[in-house]
């Protein structure tokens, strides 16, 4: 399909959607995103920042009432205690945690906001009525601009592969007796975690979460118990000094598949990227930062959050019915908590 048909595929929907209005024949950058000031103000109502200690937003967030409850992704979120949510107008309030699930990656918070009553309702779409080359958008980086992409596969489960740290290890004989202490990295693949955490080739690690590492075996069982987004503390020796750094796991398949570096999602992926009992795929181009933020169809239905950039043509989303019930019961709990204590 050529670039002309696919410009003229997006004019006739966009036209079509009362939304919109008008839109100019110029298709590309942003004379697109201009063209969808209406979908942007409602997508807003509905959208927050992470901000970390640095004053970064590291994460995105989908609000989901007017008295503050919101979901964002959980393996890359930082503890609630170092952080703040950032709302459409600028104000950043303090928050807490409410719930967190593991297995699907979210974590419920609660923000220090006055409810208005004015938060629009949640318009949920239907499975049904999400066939694959759907048109969908999401607001993207701090500025909240719009993006679009299409609905490009079927709705599945995706199979956890485990944890990883990200290195090769060195099987150096003397290893494997009970006297030694220490196992030698031989190598750390690129934007892995133990890059991230400045761990290098040659390190010699001492401990992980405090149990003594002395041969090879004792990293990958330790490392097996665990999920990606999971941190564990790592003491090492490196010149004859040792020190320790948190190191956050990422999703196996991601690391083993950009060991070497290359940067096959244009702006990277997200540490987690598999094990996720339910997704919507989609082709947004959208960064990792972005995950945690909500997804609409053309006609401002929220549809999903979205959980894991994967690569350059591929992000996958959490459906909202697949979860809202469950999110639902812990913000009646925490309303009624809220209450007794209050009395």
């Amino acid at each position: 399909m050529t670039a002309r048909i696919v410009q003229g595929l997006v004019v006739g929907l966009l036209i079509g959607s009362p939304l919109f209005g008008q839109v100019s024949t110029r298709t590309n950058g942003l004379y697109l995103t201009e063209a969808l000031p209406s979908l942007r103000t409602a997508a807003l109502h509905f959208s927050a920042h992470v901000i970390n200690d640095k004053g970064q937003a590291c994460m995105a967030a989908t609000l989901l009432s007017a008295d503050g409850y919101f979901l964002t992704k959980s393996s890359e979120t930082p503890p609630f205690a170092k952080v703040t949510l950032r709302l459409g107008h600028g104000e950043e309030v303090p928050v807490r945690e409410v719930w967190r699930d593991r297995s699907r990656d979210i974590v419920l918070g609660k923000a220090s906001i006055v409810g208005s009553g004015k938060h629009p309702p949640l318009q949920m779409l239907p499975e049904a009525d999400l066939p694959p080359a759907t048109w969908l958008c999401a607001l993207h980086g701090p500025d909240r601009e719009i993006r679009l992409g299409v609905h490009s596969a079927q709705r599945r489960k995706i199979p956890g592969m485990g944890a990883a740290l990200g290195i090769r290890m060195a099987p150096e004989p003397e290893q494997a007796t009970e006297q030694a202490h220490g196992v030698r990295i031989a190598g750390v693949a690129a934007d892995s975690p133990a890059a991230t955490a400045g761990l290098r080739k040659n390190d010699l690690l001492l401990e992980i979460d405090g149990s003594p590492m002395r041969k090879f075996d004792n990293v990958r069982e330790i490392v097996s118990q665990r999920q990606p987004g999971d941190e564990l503390s790592v003491l090492y020796r490196r010149d004859g000094q040792e020190s320790q750094v948190s190191v956050r796991l990422a999703s196996r398949t991601k690391v083993l598949a950009n060991w070497d570096g290359e940067d096959y999602a244009n702006g990277g992926i997200s540490l987690r990227t598999d094990g996720f009992p339910d997704i919507i795929q989609h082709d947004l181009p959208l960064d990792p930062n972005d995950m945690g933020g909500p997804l609409f169809d053309l006609s401002g239905n929220l549809v999903a959050i979205n959980i894991s950039r994967v690569d350059r043509v591929t992000t996958f989303a959490l459906p909202l019915e697949s979860f809202w019930k469950d999110v639902r019961q812990r913000v009646v709990d925490d309303r009624t908590n809220a209450r007794e204590l209050k009395k």
